[in-house]
């Protein structure tokens, strides 16, 4: 039953940041998701007889992906594969999944919040025992065993109806097909005073959650409508597409336009929201203001104590290198640790697993906790309706006074999408030919304290990751940071991450590109972005 398959190595098979990422064609070749899967069970060792969970978030190719998954799985010896209905199941119901039944690993299907659809992306992630991503020593492991790989072995046997709940059998591994929303919710509930949102709604309180044709529309439709008792009709784009109907399903200003221009427009509901492909970012929205992913996080962890989970209080708070600094002054006012890591969700596992933090998040609308080891999109709502909840008060005015308490982080990322990597490199190379000559120079009103290539010492591990970054710091506590990312798969995206602190409630009005005026300009000057690349201007603004 169990049939060995000669092949041969295919190039390029490095899980980035997120896992492997390619175009959906590339994928489609002959035995290229079998490789680097067989890959995946080759790294690892002792799962015989365990459980492993898969859960995709639907995007085109996902339910050939898993029928693959399953059969090679029973063949390397797992004992129960837990699988989400229809193979959907978020990235972080993954995680709570692999948490909550002590699972080995779990496998996700996904390329997050990009596109979808037949000439869309796909990606394959290995998640550990912790329920999160594979740390870089696997992931380099499975890489090196892609580039040697001549075999794979698959169970010989019918597809399996992935379509209904129940068990089935491969040999003597048993197939579980399970709600991919069910524990997830259940989690939740655990979370947060479900009651006490259920309140707010009965009070009139009116949202609108975008699920962009992706996966959080069963988990929104099912917690925000049918437990908390939000209007029907809350969530839009409710059903998960293969191609998410046409949307980029990246949780942002541009690509949820109508979201933004409904909560910016005279009938706005009191609260917008929208989350992307996987179900692991978020975005929020006041009546009239947009709140970034940094202020979003700052403000949350300067208010998780309102929800059950979390009225102990946090350990600690995390964030990526280019999110702003907003969380670092919550931290300092609450006397908790701050961490400054790498981009990549996986950076944040040792710490939560360690209880030096409890909120993490990043600028690219990432924020999560040690619920899971997953950033979670639909957590972070949940846990904004809790603080509107308790303060009934408006989003406007919750940001206003956090700010007047904290001070305000102007921050902005501009991106340059699809650029030619040859381009993207001399950006790159030509500010890091700067570093060691920038400080003490003055640009204008801004003078430069320091400047690096940022690295990262797990504190934890002992693990260390360079590279990460170039930084420019201002002795005003103005900040840019140049970052090639790692989760494009055509060219090279290019990320530009510009920030100002700015004390005075007097000056926290003013237009956030306006007010990084002189940071965005020395950022250009230095690095000659528009010459290198071609491009006058960023092509997405967030």
């Amino acid at each position: 039953m169990i049939r060995t398959v000669p092949t041969q190595p295919f190039d390029g098979q490095k899980p980035g940041t997120s896992g492997l990422r390619k175009k959906v064609p590339v994928f489609q070749q002959p035995h290229y998701v079998e490789n680097f899967v067989q890959s995946i069970f080759d790294t690892l060792e002792g799962f015989a007889g365990k459980t492993l969970v898969v859960g995709g978030d639907g995007r085109f190719y996902n339910r050939e992906v898993v029928q693959k998954i399953l059969k090679m799985a029973a063949a390397a010896g797992f004992g129960r594969i837990k699988v989400g209905q229809g193979g959907l199941m978020s990235t972080p119901a993954v995680s709570a999944v692999i948490r909550k039944y002590g699972a080995f690993g779990g496998i996700v299907l996904s390329a997050s919040h990009n596109p979808g659809g037949p000439e869309g992306d796909f990606g394959i992630k290995y998640n550990i025992g912790n329920g999160g991503p594979a740390p870089e020593k696997i992931t380099d492991a499975i890489f090196a065993r892609t580039k040697s790989i001549s075999e794979f072995k698959i169970a010989d046997v019918p597809d399996i109806d992935i379509d209904q709940l129940g068990e089935t059998k491969i040999g003597d591994t048993v197939v579980e097909v399970v709600d991919p929303v069910a524990d997830y919710a259940e989690l939740m509930g655990k979370l947060f005073d479900f009651d006490a949102i259920r309140d707010l709604f009965k009070s009139g309180f009116t949202m609108r959650f975008d699920a962009m044709s992706a996966i959080t529309g069963p988990y929104a439709r099912r917690i925000l409508e049918d437990q908390l008792g939000a209007a029907a009709g809350t969530v839009v784009n409710s059903t998960p597409l293969p191609d998410f109907g046409g949307h980029h399903p990246d949780p942002n200003p541009v690509n949820a336009k109508d979201l933004y221009d409904l909560m910016m427009g005279p009938n706005a509901p009191d609260f917008g929201a929208a989350s992307d492909g996987d179900g692991d970012r978020n975005l929020i929205i006041g009546r009239g203001i947009f709140v970034t992913p940094s202020d979003s996080l700052a403000i949350l962890a300067a208010h998780a104590h309102l929800a059950p989970g979390y009225a102990k209080g946090i350990s600690g708070i995390a964030r990526s290198m280019p999110t702003s600094l907003a969380a670092d002054q919550v931290a300092k006012a609450m006397g908790v640790g701050i961490y400054e890591t790498p981009t990549g969700w996986k950076f944040f596992g040792n710490l939560l697993d360690a209880d030096r933090v409890t909120i993490c998040g990043e600028e690219s609308a990432g924020t999560g906790s040690n619920h899971v080891r997953e950033k979670d999109g639909l957590w972070a709502v949940l846990l904004w309706l809790t603080l509107l909840a308790k303060r009934r008060q408006p989003t406007l005015d919750i940001v206003r006074e956090h700010w007047a308490k904290y001070g305000r982080n102007y921050y902005s990322r501009h991106d340059y999408e699809a650029v030619p990597t040859e381009a993207a490199n001399a950006v790159m190379e030509a500010v890091r030919s700067q570093i060691t000559s920038l400080p003490g120079k003055s640009f204008g009103a801004l003078k430069v304290k320091s400047a690096d290539d940022f690295a990262y010492h797990d504190p934890v591990d002992g693990s260390d990751s360079k590279n990460q970054g170039l930084r420019v710091l201002f002795e005003n506590g103005s900040r840019i940071v140049y970052r090639l990312s790692g989760t494009g798969t055509e060219g090279a995206t290019l990320r530009v991450y510009l920030e100002r602190y700015e004390a005075d409630p007097a000056h926290h009005g003013i237009e956030t590109q306006a007010a990084l005026a002189d940071v965005i300009a020395v950022a250009r000057q230095l690095s000659g972005i528009a010459e290198k690349t071609g491009m006058a201007e960023p092509s997405v603004v967030t």
